[in-house]
């Protein structure tokens, strides 16, 4: 699977449903196929990775194992606690709780303790240092509470790790794993006058009213209960409304279902949507319409059938069930 994917995608960022869904099991099953494939990985996280223990539930946790010349960011903190030999190729000005981050390329194999950038805005710097240095493709281990790793501008693709963890209900596992995906391949606004007019005039938090082709500001501080304002300013000479923030049930509760069918929603990605799958599927039924100005890229599923609360599902029926569910998107069960 990496093979294909690193001839595609240069950042690829593992992005878990939630904790324990398999995310690390699922970087170090890419990284055990890029050292059989000969391909050259740099290594990232958005939060803490590859500690033997969970820092906040004590639980046991995957470790990281890295393969020779294998490029890895690490705070100067977790440097001495490398099992592997590293050698430093560079000290950025990227900060971290742990002090700043090194990239590293690994001299001996070993385990390794992983962290990246606080700021999002930091990791395609750091992605296209290690490229500079010789990595083929950058994979980045995503912390739970950092969905925005998500976004496009932080990674070209996602692997999204999902599992039993979820419900004890595998019905209610593939439920919230398809709606997941559902939202992030929403499509992009096509290149044209409108996407011109939003890019020109979206300033921090301003909601945009695109009537007649031309940006109109509506002086809402925040679209999270925007739903009757806007059903006020909606009329016929309206097609598109671009909201820069969160897309929740208030920002379109009030607006009249005749006038939802009528506009377009446009947000930056798909990461700011939060729905629940029923009621996402009722108001895309009415007729809500959205599309995004950065698509996301869901380049496979990984499932972990296993939960650490004791219970697990039958490997083959989840896998069988997500594909029924995904349809031509890749499904992996990282720990058959």
């Amino acid at each position: 699977m990496l093979r294909e994917l690193s001839e595609k995608y240069k950042r690829i960022a593992i992005v878990g449903m939630a904790k324990n869904a398999g995310k690390t099991t699922t970087l170090n099953y890419l990284l055990e196929e890029a050292m059989d494939e000969g391909i050259v990985c740099g290594v990232t996280s958005t939060g803490r990775d590859g500690e033997r223990t969970d820092l906040v539930t004590g639980t046991e946790k995957p470790s990281i194992y890295l393969e020779e010349d294998t490029l890895v960011s690490v705070p100067v903190q977790l440097y001495p606690l490398a099992d592997a030999g590293l050698e430093i190729m560079e000290e950025t000005r990227f900060g971290s709780s742990l002090g700043p981050i090194l990239i590293c390329r690994v001299r001996t194999a070993g385990y390794v303790q992983v962290a990246g950038p606080v700021i999002n805005a930091n990791h395609e710097e750091l992605c296209q240092k290690m490229l500079a240095l010789g990595a083929q493709v950058i994979l980045i281990d995503g912390a739970i509470d950092r969905k925005s790793i998500a976004a496009p501008e932080t990674s070209d693709a996602i692997i999204l790790s999902t599992g039993a963890v979820l419900s004890r209900q595998m019905n209610s596992v593939v439920e919230e794993t398809a709606h997941t995906v559902d939202i992030y391949r929403l499509p992009a606004l096509e290149e044209g006058d409108i996407r011109e007019e939003i890019s020109r005039h979206a300033r921090g938090d301003q909601i945009l009213l695109l009537r007649r082709g031309k940006a109109e500001v509506l002086e809402l501080k925040t679209g999270l209960d925007a739903g009757k304002e806007l059903s006020a300013k909606l009329d016929e000479e309206v097609s598109h409304v671009f909201l820069p923030g969160a897309f929740t049930p208030g920002s379109i509760e009030g607006i009249d279902p005749r006038k939802l069918r009528e506009v377009e929603f446009v947000l930056r990605d798909a990461t700011r949507i939060f729905f629940s799958p029923a009621l996402w599927r009722k108001m895309r039924k009415r007729g809500l319409r959205i599309k995004v100005l950065e698509a996301i890229h869901v380049a496979a599923v990984t499932v972990n059938p296993t939960s650490p609360l004791g219970y697990r599902f039958d490997q083959r029926a989840l896998v069988e069930a997500m594909e029924a569910a995904l349809g031509d998107l890749p499904v992996i069960d990282v720990m058959e």
